[in-house]
């Protein structure tokens, strides 16, 4: 927990924030995951509202559904601004302002119509999902490929949830700046142009026609570039430290005969004997 964010224990405001900001209790990992759950979903209502067919059929029951998800977040705003001492330092963090954004365009949507479909970046609040797996630790040897693929999952998950989130606004952005008139007919058609185009595919059935639309799809192929090359340095690195684990751990000790040492270790961990030729 950041030193800004605690909260004298006891009283309500106490337990509130326990369950709230913490995950080493039982009440806080059922509140983050019925959190991220229910973001999962907001985005989703907000993805299937810009579908012309759903929203025609189920237009209504969609904006019942955005409103609620909204009224929920703003509840818990207030909730964590309440809980926590330093309320400017949480308000002005990163997760704060996530948290203000998740709620704050469906208000604005009431004055500036199209604004509400921001809120896909509910999406980054599902990063507080790492809070619940901060204890997780790498573990197990990388020898072989196989190995450094599972050795690398998490990594690789989290670099693909990025990823993920990435394309849903920037398909969104895209969607607002194009429109169907240029063929970006709702948010999902348009993240399927940003993976398309980020993953340098490019079939061209969907291309933006606008000078800000085009100036964005350059700096996503840019950006595709770098991103594909990620997993494979990921797996790489693995690859590497599970060489140097098994060529440390067949150094003998010349007094004992012992092995298993550290890449790094001068001395024999067994004997104290040296390990050097």
């Amino acid at each position: 927990m950041a030193a800004d964010e605690r909260n004298e224990a006891g009283g309500l405001r106490g337990v509130l924030y326990e369950v709230i900001f913490g995950s080493d209790t039982r009440a806080g990992r059922v509140f983050d995951a019925a959190l991220m759950a229910a973001i999962v979903a907001s985005v989703l209502v907000v993805m299937l509202d810009s579908v012309q067919g759903v929203h025609g059929r189920f237009g209504g029951v969609l904006v019942g559904l955005e409103w609620f998800f909204t009224i929920l977040f703003t509840v818990e705003y207030v909730l964590r601004l309440w809980c926590v001492r330093n309320r400017r330092g949480y308000a002005l963090s990163f997760f704060g302002l996530v948290d203000f954004l998740a709620f704050a365009p469906t208000y604005a949507g009431l004055f500036v119509p199209g604004v509400r479909y921001v809120l896909v970046i509910r999406l980054l609040r599902v990063l507080r999902i790492f809070r619940v797996f901060k204890l997780a630790k790498w573990v197990g040897e990388a020898e072989a490929i196989g190995v450094a693929l599972a050795a690398s999952r998490r990594r690789i998950f989290v670099f693909l949830f990025f990823v993920l989130t990435m394309v849903v606004i920037i398909g969104s952005a895209m969607y607002l700046i194009e429109g169907p008139a240029n063929g970006f007919t709702s948010i999902p058609a348009s993240v399927y142009w940003a993976i398309v185009t980020l993953t340098t595919v490019g079939y061209g059935d969907i291309s933006p026609q606008t000078a800000f639309g085009q100036f964005l799809a350059s700096m996503v192929m840019i950006l595709g570039y770098s991103i594909i090359a990620v997993p494979t340095g990921i797996v790489t690195v693995e690859l590497g430290r599970g060489e140097r684990k098994a060529a440390a751990g067949r150094r003998l000790c010349g007094g004992c005969g012992r092995g298993g040492h550290d890449a790094d270790a001068a001395y024999c961990k067994w004997c104290g004997g040296s390990l050097e030729a």
